[in-house]
């Protein structure tokens, strides 16, 4: 029977499962979010504080559960998470360091887009638990506490959204329909069989594991979302179809920042093609800003720099970035709407040549990297450092 292999664990395994939930950490929400900060996350005061809440009600809920007796009935349900916001905003990292890192709970970031192509035999969704189950070193006691990233969540609406945008013409329709149905039942406290392992085979082992204490975090982009939010607005006011003009942000922007107002109409999101009854697991929606040029200065100072800073002297090279050279790469980020997602590339694109003429091939020197004529330059000085 599927529940045999969950009751056999049960029976050996319960022990040490209650002394895992023990040593989850109780951080306060402060903490968690002083944590994040220590991590080098930055920016996004208001929907880190909202996250940082969650993951502590998260833990504590556990504990008071598993450790104190407490009836489910009694607290409040499992709470499910919406991150909506621009593309490098820091939405998934944020799920990483804080459930991984600072919580260590099984985590697991999934690409909803995977779920919703045809073709992908054994690609149903409660593999998206066996995922889960892996992460969990394939304890499933310890997995039913874990967490879920759904990314690329916008991906998956279905064929109603008439939001206008770059790559409008993939979004899914009747296969976004019936993942976003599949996906109803597992978010809800329910029983689901899960498969024991990633196989295209329906006859393997499975478990029976239940959600009813785990946490799915949904991130997406939305792109057009802003679009189908003022139109929506407009045909309230002065009739559909009508044009409104005056300010926002164009159609076709992409690092644009959402108002708590336009996440919290549920039929905003009808109208971009969700089920209404799927916008209703969530009970949290968290809007994410597009990064300003100081944020994004310091994600480059402080994250990129200094690890690439790092590896280069470990290899006996004093690596030296103008300031010139980080106003630049910040002014693209922001011109190409990237965010964070591109400094990284940018920077270490232009140290490649001088990373690959120099590794362990000679020993000490300096890397200077400057601007000229508005184009960022790399110089090695093999001398030594001085």
């Amino acid at each position: 029977m599927p529940a045999e292999p969950l009751k056999k664990y049960r029976k050996s395994g319960f022990e040490h499962f209650i002394k895992i939930v023990k040593d989850l950490p109780i951080l306060s929400p402060k903490a968690i979010f002083a944590r994040l900060d220590e991590l080098g996350y930055r920016g996004q005061d208001e929907a880190r504080r909202a996250v940082a809440l969650m993951a502590y009600r998260h833990v504590r809920r556990i504990k008071r559960i598993y450790l104190d007796g407490a009836k489910r009935e009694q607290l409040l349900p499992k709470s499910n998470t919406l991150l909506i916001g621009p593309t490098g905003c820091g939405k998934t990292h944020l799920v990483e360091l804080l459930f991984q890192q600072v919580l260590h709970l099984p985590t697991v970031i999934i690409d909803i887009t995977t779920y919703s192509e045809t073709g992908y035999v054994g690609q149903d969704a409660s593999t998206i638990l066996t995922r889960l189950l892996h992460a969990a070193d394939d304890n499933p006691l310890l997995a039913s506490i874990g967490i879920v990233c759904l990314d690329e969540f916008d991906k998956i609406a279905s064929g109603q959204n008439n939001a206008l945008f770059a790559g409008a013409g993939t979004t899914k329709d009747v296969t976004g329909l019936g993942v976003q149905r599949e996906l109803l039942k597992m978010l809800e406290a329910s029983e689901v069989v899960v498969p024991l392992e990633l196989s295209q085979s329906s006859h393997g082992d499975h478990v029976v594991m239940s959600t009813a204490d785990v946490a799915f975090v949904a991130a997406g982009a939305f792109s057009g979302f802003h679009q189908v939010a003022r139109r929506r607005a407009t045909s309230d006011r002065i009739g559909f179809g009508r044009k409104q003009h005056g300010g926002g942000a164009p159609d076709d922007a992409i690092a644009v920042s959402f108002t708590a107002e336009e996440v919290e109409q549920v039929a905003n999101f009808q109208a971009y093609g969700f089920l209404p009854e799927l916008l209703a697991r969530f009970s949290r929606f968290v809007p994410f800003a597009a990064l300003d040029a100081g944020t994004l200065m310091e994600i480059l100072k402080t994250n990129v720099l200094e690890r690439l800073t790092r590896e280069f002297d470990d290899e006996s090279f004093e690596l030296v970035v103008e300031q010139s050279v980080l106003d630049q790469i910040v002014g693209e980020s922001l011109r190409r709407e990237t965010g964070a997602r591109g400094l990284a590339s940018v920077l270490t694109r232009h140290l490649e040549d001088a990373a690959f003429d120099v590794f362990a091939e000679t020993r000490g020197g300096r890397i200077l990297v400057t601007t000229e004529g508005g184009q960022i330059k790399v110089r090695a000085d093999l001398t030594g450092s001085g």
